[in-house]
């Protein structure tokens, strides 16, 4: 018999959901913030220990752990070993803050709330496996939002298309996705509130 072939819809998908994962879509918002803020060299001081200390060990975990079969996917899509990515991830965002506050006196305020949403996601998942696609790309256009309105919007457009394609992968069920969805809006809200409040503080 044979094998049926993904649909368009289905590849299109798998495009989509793999190119906007996490760290690509928070890697898109450095790259913008950093051109927005920063000259070239400020950009590479204040990016460059993000890369070295969250992204890369980030990515070296899920290369390993899916080689070594510890992880299915590298959307680590299984609940059960889903929580020690968690856990991985913010170890290293600690360890950045840590790093960011005795080098620069002051907490990074984006990885902090990354740290939070993590958090969220962690105590999510004992109860429902939250999708974190989705959740990263709601939040990565909060951080949009207080930069640029206009990609900002743009941003939670493809964060609704990024939700949509994990539910037709079956990645996720419609709830996973609302679930992550929901936690990042409110994580999203409080952010915004306090980057409003310290904005108009100075």
């Amino acid at each position: 018999m044979e094998e049926k072939q993904p649909s368009i819809i289905h590849k299109a998908s798998k495009i989509i959901s793999d190119f906007f994962n996490p760290l690509v879509s928070l890697f898109i918002f450095f790259v913008f913030m950093s051109i927005m803020r920063y000259s070239l060299r400020e950009s590479v001081l204040y990016f460059l220990p993000i890369l070295l200390m969250v992204i890369l060990p980030v990515i070296i975990w899920l290369v390993w752990n899916v080689k070594t079969g510890r992880y299915t996917n590298m959307d680590v899509s299984n609940r059960i070993q889903r929580k020690t990515l968690y856990i991985f991830i913010a170890v290293c965002v600690v360890a950045y803050l840590t790093f960011n506050y005795f080098k620069n006196g002051y907490i990074d305020f984006v990885m902090l709330f990354i740290l939070i949403l993590l958090f969220a996601l962690q105590i999510s998942n004992y109860f429902i496996k939250s999708s974190m696609h989705t959740a990263f790309n709601v939040f990565v256009a909060a951080l949009f939002f207080a930069l640029h309105i206009k990609v900002g919007f743009i941003w939670l457009g493809i964060a609704v298309l990024v939700g949509v394609t994990r539910v037709i992968l079956k990645r996720h069920t419609p709830q996973e996705v609302l679930m992550g969805a929901a936690i990042a809006f409110v994580v999203s809200f409080i952010y915004l509130y306090c980057n409003i409040q310290f904005n108009s503080e100075i």
